[in-house]
């Protein structure tokens, strides 16, 4: 039995992750700041700002999956902030890198979280791997990021490093938040609504992971995220198809989001049109592929 070893294992895709791995027969057990031997994904310690970590848990991992960072959205982007969202994604990967050289340990596969807000705010315009990077906050931190992620794949360890999209689960993340609005029998979209969302249904990220770490030809970025993207308005108006809502749907205008969130309503008002071509070549298949099919299992079950 194959053990995977996951950093940031309690998150959104972390959780569901799990489940999946442990599904397929996968021993996991997870990196975090308070070591839980006895639960059901045993937790090993590790503390990324100080540099240190349960070397047992690197020495037993065939595999590692990193998921580790602070939250885009989860507080407003000040300069503490900034360097904290850049930081703990560096010197996670980091860490980990330099726990495979010390112990001398290197595991079959190094599969890590990215984003696509890599490649910023960039309108129409479809995006593949090979894609310059774009300008502003989310651009900037996730180089840094992948130049961290490289810097796994300098060891000599197989690394994948996945530019994940809007994850939609309703545990958490964009999609719950979404859906405040519609108790008040209101959806909204941010802007104009023609900004392109690249999404991804939970099970299907989590599945690319484990895809990732079982083929061996996959090295490199991907971009995690479903073959179809929709804009945010065409998103909105779906999650009220879905639920079959008597919904109003109304615009949050962009000046008001930017007094409310600042530089962070980036998140929300940026567009992004990610290809999905070069995950397919390597035999992955959507279980997803479409928004109203996504949002019926969602929000329907």
């Amino acid at each position: 039995m194959a053990t995977v070893l996951i950093g940031g294992g309690t998150g959104l895709i972390g959780t569901r992750l799990s489940q999946l791995l442990k599904a397929k027969d996968y021993k996991v057990s997870h990196l975090s700041r308070t070591a839980r031997p006895n639960a059901e994904f045993p937790a090993y310690q590790w503390d990324v700002e100080a540099g240190t970590i349960d070397e047992a848990a690197v020495q037993q991992a065939d595999y590692v999956i990193n998921l580790a960072g602070a939250g885009i959205a989860d507080r407003p982007w000040t300069k503490a902030r900034k360097k904290l969202i850049i930081s703990s994604r560096v010197q996670s990967a980091g860490l980990l890198a330099d726990t495979f050289q010390r112990l001398g340990h290197f595991p079959k596969a190094f599969v890590s979280s990215s984003a696509i807000g890599y490649y910023g705010d960039r309108g129409n315009e479809w995006m593949s791997e090979e894609t310059t990077p774009g300008e502003g906050f989310l651009s900037e931190s996730t180089e840094a990021w992948e130049s961290a992620i490289q810097g796994v794949a300098a060891t000599g360890v197989r690394t994948v490093g996945l530019r994940i999209g809007i994850v939609l689960s309703t545990q958490g993340g964009a999609l719950e938040k979404m859906l405040i609005p519609f108790r008040f029998y209101t959806g909204t979209y941010f802007g104009n609504g023609e900004q392109w969302y690249s999404w991804v249904h939970i099970d299907d990220i989590c599945r690319m992971f484990i895809h990732a770490l079982e083929t061996p030809s996959m090295e490199g970025f991907y971009n995690g995220v479903a073959p179809n993207p929709v804009t945010n308005k065409r998103l909105v108006t779906e999650m009220k198809e879905a639920m079959d809502s008597p919904a109003i749907i109304m615009p949050a205008p962009a000046f008001t989001l930017r007094l409310a969130m600042g530089e962070m309503a980036d998140a929300v008002l940026y567009s992004t049109r990610a290809l999905a071509d070069k995950i397919k070549k390597t035999g992955f298949t959507y279980q997803y592929p479409v928004i109203d099919k996504a949002l019926e299992d969602l929000l329907k079950a």
